[in-house]
């Protein structure tokens, strides 16, 4: 994201230009139909640049191509944005090396929304069809250290220390497993 950049409505692939709708709530029913275990991959792809793009016909050996540019460009921002990492649900992936994951964007719905309200009083299913994705992205990865989800996220992340004492670091357990994200295949 760079502020002197205009948030991507459009784009041009192979020649041809793409109106597309990157409004948060359109990249995470994105996520949804990625993470359906019921669809093949073709059918995950078609459905996803309809709700892209719109109902449209596309080069069938385009395609892929025309998703993995999107997902890329537009979406992922893996190589784009060195300081957060996001899996291809979209969420978030934590820096260290351990590979832990703090946040789960459907699981944490609630806390992100309470977490908005409180640190921009934006009500996010109002800006349903008007938030971009990219402002979502920057919005959620600067919430204040007070808010809920940077709250929940500091419980998920915490390690015992030396010098903490033994009812706080039992408080601390039993909270991770209250807000423990359990994978699930």
């Amino acid at each position: 994201m760079r502020l002197n950049d205009r948030l991507v409505t459009y784009f041009y692939f192979d020649d041809k230009k793409y109106d597309i709708d990157l409004a948060f709530d359109n990249v995470l029913d994105v996520f949804d139909v990625m993470d359906d275990k019921r669809l093949a991959d073709h059918e995950k792809i078609k459905i996803c640049l309809s709700f892209l793009l719109g109902e449209q016909e596309y080069d069938p050996v385009q395609t892929i191509d025309l998703w993995n540019y999107i997902y890329t460009q537009f979406i992922d921002f893996g190589t784009q944005e060195k300081r957060v990492r996001y899996d291809l649900k979209g969420n978030p992936m934590p820096v260290d090396e351990d590979n832990t994951k703090y946040i789960d964007l459907e699981k944490d719905a609630e806390f992100i929304y309470a977490s908005f309200m409180q640190a921009y009083n934006m009500n996010l299913f109002e800006q349903q069809g008007k938030l971009h994705w990219h402002e979502f992205k920057a919005l959620l990865s600067g919430l204040p250290t007070d808010s809920v989800m940077q709250r929940i996220i500091q419980i998920r992340a915490w390690k015992p220390q030396k010098g903490e004492s033994k009812d706080f670091q039992q408080q601390m357990r039993e909270l991770q497993e209250v807000y423990a994200l359990e994978e699930v295949d």
